[in-house]
């Protein structure tokens, strides 16, 4: 399913509260905690020759976020950005002090982080991230599940030390859930999904994502590529690395946006020409884009800079992970989840329709990014689909890389 964005704002400026919140200051900030955190560099920028040929396009590049902060997925980024930072700015308004993130781990700091519980709903890796960064400032950590997250994904969560909360339904009645509870127990919601009204927490997971995108400039030099193809759930990743990479020069790319056909609520939302809800959403492979409404701050931002939307089935993202994972002609083999290979899945859509190709500008001056958002998480269902074992394509994407 394809739409082009056909609303008045589409392709225009952003909203200078947009442009100050995701601009370079704000990814330098999140740089310098996570060098304090973490200590990590960049997960890398893959180009794949052989594939971008064989579709027809000049270049495909793929940032694979397989690795990040050992936690396999981008969401390491946001989660645990805005828990730390949360943190931080509560310890100084009870004490009048300003705390950065080199005061980690003291005792006037963790007097009052010791005090905090954050929550979160959540499909799998933002919950995870939530955890690691309440770990990380001594805080409690509560993550809410909804009945359809598998147990793998939960036993991840609580390996960094969340107490979890399962709850009837689908991730929307998570997020219902949560806010309940938050209300009542004074803890912090630490939201990925803003609501108008309700966006400063999720700015500041938004920001978190930034970090990737300051990392893809620095990849890219002066090669910048001409089209992104990024999925989403509710958008704020999306809408992050959109909004920072529009902001580093003239030259636009232009942004596809990519979600599962049975919930594409920012396609669906576009056609209206407003923000809605879907009334329902069909279960998918993609489990981590499963959202029926998308964020606020991800809607305002991606109704703006976003060219064109499309739905992809289960099969096309099935199809997009064996391609990652049983490369062509010499391309380093890739392990990633059906999820982060989304915006993959849309783009070997679009090549393989003639129209549609020709409609985005397709072709041998393309130079295509994507983003591998999460690794094989969920080992035996990515095993299941491609019949391989993750460890062994990792180690043989490695020799070629290094080769």
């Amino acid at each position: 399913m394809y739409l082009p964005n056909m609303l008045a704002d589409a392709g225009g400026a952003l909203d200078p509260a947009d442009a100050t919140a995701f601009g370079a200051g704000a990814a330098a900030a999140a740089e310098a905690l996570f060098a304090v955190t973490h200590g990590e560099g960049p997960t890398p920028l893959v180009e794949l020759p052989g594939l971008a040929a064989a579709s027809g396009l000049g270049a495909l590049l793929v940032k694979d976020e397989s690795g990040r902060h050992g936690l396999g997925s981008f969401k390491a980024l946001g989660g645990a950005h805005a828990a730390i930072r949360l943190a931080l700015d509560e310890a100084g308004r009870r004490t009048g002090r300003r705390f950065g993130p080199e005061d980690l781990g003291t005792p006037d700091l963790l007097a009052v982080t010791r005090t905090l519980t954050m929550a979160c709903a959540t499909d799998g890796n933002h919950g995870r991230s939530v955890a690691a960064g309440a770990r990380l400032v001594g805080a409690r950590a509560v993550v809410f599940l909804h009945q359809g997250v598998r147990e793998v994904r939960a036993d991840a969560i609580r390996a960094e030390g969340a107490r979890i909360v399962r709850v009837a339904g689908d991730y929307d009645d998570s997020l219902a859930a949560v806010a309940r509870s938050c209300a009542a127990e004074g803890w912090i919601n630490v939201s990925d999904m803003a609501l108008p009204g309700q966006e400063r927490i999720p700015t500041l997971v938004m920001q978190g994502y930034t970090v990737m995108a300051a990392e893809i400039l620095r990849q890219c030099g002066d090669r910048m590529p001409t089209h992104l193809f990024l999925q989403a759930g509710v958008g704020g990743m999306a809408a992050a690395v959109a909004a920072h990479l529009t902001m580093a020069g003239p030259d636009r790319p232009r942004l596809v946006v990519v979600e599962p056909d049975g919930a594409a609520c920012l396609l669906e939302s576009a056609r209206a020409g407003r923000r809605l809800q879907l009334a329902s959403h069909a279960p998918t492979v993609m489990a981590l884009l499963e959202c029926r409404e998308p964020s606020a701050t991800g809607w305002r931002i991606l109704s703006r800079l976003a060219r064109d939307f499309m739905a992809v089935p289960d099969t096309a993202a099935r199809a997009a992970v064996n391609r990652l994972a049983r490369p062509v002609a010499g391309d380093p083999a890739l392990v990633v989840g059906e999820s982060g290979a989304a915006g993959l899945a849309g783009l070997f859509q679009a090549v393989a329709d003639p129209g549609l190709q020709a409609a985005l500008g397709l072709g041998p001056a393309a130079r295509v990014l994507v983003i591998a958002t999460e690794g094989a998480n969920d080992v035996d269902a990515w095993s299941l689909s491609t019949g391989l074992v993750p460890e062994d394509v990792k180690r043989v994407g490695a020799l070629k890389r290094a080769g």
